[in-house]
Parts: structure tokens; sequence; C-alpha cells
């Protein structure tokens, strides 16, 4: 499994600004996400944290970026992407890149596992559109790309420009 994530995280790196508008991802204020430290809501998470992530374990915080705007949101009711999943009702960006590893992975990738946007999501009733919204949004990057924990859901990490430049 660790490969398939490995590969995943890869895939993420190589989409590139047409397959996910990067300003379009993102955490919520308020969404508490896995550190180190333990679950620490996204706004008090700053560069001499470690994200838990699913590919690497430990991983450094390298940029925080924030901001607030309107943004399209998609609604993720509790536990409608498997147990606990997410723990409680999130709001993602419309495009941010979730992890599924179940029968969704193979419905719309045919493939055990898969990266997927938010709004791939949507089935009307338990992960539904939720509009535009004013938003503050916390974007957590990375030297390179992982999957971090938050809310009980496994999401792509952003990565600092300087990584994607180098």
């Amino acid at each position: 499994m660790s490969n398939d994530v490995s590969r995943l995280a890869a895939e993420v790196a190589c989409l590139g600004a047409d397959a996910v508008n990067v300003n379009e991802t993102g955490l919520v204020e308020g969404s508490l996400v896995l550190t180190r430290d333990g679950e620490l809501p996204v706004e008090y998470v700053g560069l001499s944290d470690h994200l838990i992530t699913r590919d690497a374990g430990y991983v450094p915080v390298s940029a925080v970026y924030a901001e607030r705007r309107d943004m399209r949101m998609v609604r993720i009711a509790p536990g409608s992407l498997g147990h606990t999943r997410p723990e409680v009702e999130m709001l993602l960006p419309w495009s941010q890149l979730v992890l599924v590893r179940d029968w969704r992975a193979s419905a719309l990738y045919n493939t055990r596992t898969a990266m997927v946007p938010a709004y791939r999501l949507i089935d009307g009733e338990f992960v539904t559109d939720a509009g535009v919204r004013d938003v503050t949004i916390y974007r957590l990057s990375c030297d390179a790309p992982h999957v971090m924990y938050a809310g009980g859901l496994e999401l792509a990490t952003g990565v600092r420009q300087a990584a994607i430049a180098a």
C-alpha cells in the first residue's frame, strides 16, 4: 500500500496547474490536521510543525499560505467516505485532492486507490456542492507532495513553489 501512496504522491506532483488549480485547494479555518504534536486546527500549524503523512511519516511544513476569499466548496457528511471518514462534517475546496481507497477509486478510475478532486465525489446526498462561500483557506505545503490527515480524511498537501522549480 505504501508504494501505491508514493505513486499517487508522484502523480500529484506531475498533475500541474492544468489538472488541479492550487488556488482552489486547502483547508478551511478550524479543520483539524494531524501533526507530531497531535491534532491542531489548521490555522495554528506553522513552519516549526511536522505533519503526519501516510506516505512518509513526519514531514516538516515548509510553507503556510492563508487567504480569505470566495471559493466554491464541497460539503462532506460524517462517515460518508468510510467508517469515521470524515470524523465531522467537512467543507473542502472544490479542487482539493482526496485519497480514496474504496469502491469510488474503482468506479471513477478503475484502480484500488486514487487522488480525486473533491467535486468528483459529489453524490447529491452525502457529498454535496456547498456553493460559493466566503472562507479563510489555509494551504500547508511541503518540499514534496504528501498525503496528510485532516478530519479523518487523507488529503494531498501543497508543494512549496521553490520545490516545484527544483
